[in-house]
């Protein structure tokens, strides 16, 4: 499984002939795309929710020091505690030595990007700690041992019969004769099998869709019920996620709230919303209740042209309609976030040279920012982090040598007329039947489609004889 930006063009060409991955992906379209739309259609004015939205995210990110100091002081006085990581390791070691204070040696994990961000899993076992996955498409992922493939649908890129293998393979106590045909009855034994791992847990650790300042709060949608078996059946519940999920009160909160189901699964609202405020409990003076923020390069982005980026609730209605994505589907990109949101992002989170492939793979056809609830502008964000990578020095040679010869006949008027002239009649001459199919350079562009040739004349040409 490719887990490395760098190698996404190949990963890209093994996706785009993987002939299992096509069917999944069509229901992009069936599924998200269509449930979005819906959803868009029947609350009306979504326009204005999408301009409030905005501004909520811009307030919260501009204001982010003074709003992360109110939600720590409100949590406190919940009897509640707050943890800041300056990265990844910082992050993994803070939640560990929570753990080790409470005696946990089981964690059960509602689903979070965050604890995917910063390899939490993976650390958790080699101390010693199981974790288990609760959230349906992780569980069946963790089973698989893959990553995501998608922001809210994990498993998005596998169909029944995978998961139904990988049930047969993990849960071997069950009858190996049994039907796993149907949808609901792979739910079924899910469930059955997670809810003795729900009442054995030593600790749970979700993630959080919000967090409000003045109630010291922690707000997460779900529509399984495992976000709230995993955090109250335990002793030590512990929230992870990024400090730039704050926002002023639950004012703020409701309108988002508006905006992310619809964006993400086309729902008016998620089946359940779960607002986590301190430790909870007939007995809530034995339990505790932690929240981990986590920095990881966030703040470096405040700003700077990306800092936009920031606003985005994880809704995945970017990676929904993008054209890229639907054809390669998640894995390809080799990141936590992937799609046109990860291509915004993880070149200011990560070493930009690390991140260039992604954030180079876009048509911009602008779709992205079209149906973003915030209004990210994820095209503009994109050329910021192209226009960072010729400026660094760490474009392709090939690249920046043809964009040199380009400028240096665009700086010259009368140059870059005969150099249009000529080549409007050279491909004319080398597509007679109307159509180039193949020349010595953009080779990558010739292996997927052909090229409409000139009629022998550049527009100006003709514009200046039809005149």
């Amino acid at each position: 499984m490719n887990q490395d930006p760098r190698n996404f063009p190949k990963a890209a060409r093994e996706a785009l002939h993987d002939p299992l991955l096509r069917p999944a992906l069509g229901r992009l379209k069936t599924h998200f795309g269509a449930g979005r739309a819906i959803a868009v259609q029947r609350y009306g004015d979504f326009e204005n929710l999408r301009c409030a939205g905005r501004d909520i995210r811009d307030y919260a990110i501009t204001h982010l020091d003074s709003l992360l100091e109110t939600f720590e002081a409100s949590v406190n006085a919940r009897s509640g505690k707050v943890h800041w990581a300056r990265d990844a390791e910082d992050a993994r070691q803070q939640i560990l030595a929570i753990l080790r204070e409470s005696g946990a040696k089981t964690v059960t994990k509602g689903k979070s990007m965050v604890t995917e961000e910063i390899a939490l899993n993976p650390f958790l076992e080699e101390s010693g700690i199981v974790p288990v996955e609760t959230d349906l498409g992780e569980y069946i992922i963790q089973l698989r041992h893959e990553p995501p493939s998608h922001i809210i649908a994990p498993a998005f890129h596998l169909s029944k019969e995978q998961v139904a293998d990988s049930f047969r393979e993990a849960h071997t106590e069950l009858d190996p004769n049994r039907s796993l045909v149907e949808r609901n009855t792979l739910v079924q034994e899910a469930r059955a099998v997670l809810r003795a791992k729900f009442e054995a847990a030593d600790a749970g650790i979700t993630g959080a869709n919000f967090l409000s300042a003045a109630e010291g709060a922690a707000i997460i949608v779900t529509n399984e019920g495992n976000g709230d078996l995993t955090r109250l059946l335990p002793k030590t519940h512990i929230v992870v996620t990024g400090i730039e999920k704050v926002v002023a009160d639950m004012s703020d909160v409701s309108v988002l709230l508006r905006l992310l189901p619809r964006s993400a699964t086309g729902q008016s609202i998620s089946t359940y919303v779960s607002v986590m405020a301190g430790p909870v409990g007939e007995t809530a003076e034995q339990k505790n209740f932690h929240v981990v923020l986590v920095d990881n390069g966030r703040s470096k982005l405040i700003g700077t042209e990306a800092q936009d980026v920031l606003r985005c609730i994880r809704c995945s209605a970017c990676i929904n309609h993008c054209p890229i994505y639907g054809a390669i589907g998640g894995h390809a990109y080799g990141t936590t976030y992937m799609g046109p949101i990860g291509a915004a992002l993880n070149p200011g989170m990560t070493n930009l040279a690390d991140a260039t492939h992604p954030m180079n793979a876009s048509t911009f056809c602008g779709r992205c920012a079209e149906v973003c609830p915030v209004m990210i502008p994820l095209p503009k964000i994109m050329r910021h982090w192209r226009a960072a990578e010729y400026a660094q020095g760490l474009a392709p040679k090939s690249i920046t040598f043809g964009l040199g010869v380009w400028a240096f006949a665009a700086k010259r008027p009368a140059l870059y007329r005969f150099g249009a002239s000529l080549m409007a009649r050279l491909l004319k001459l080398l597509g007679p039947g109307g159509t180039v199919l193949a020349l010595p350079v953009l080779k990558g562009w010739f292996a997927v489609r052909d090229f409409p040739a000139p009629q022998g004349k550049t527009f100006h040409e003709q514009f200046r004889a039809r005149k």
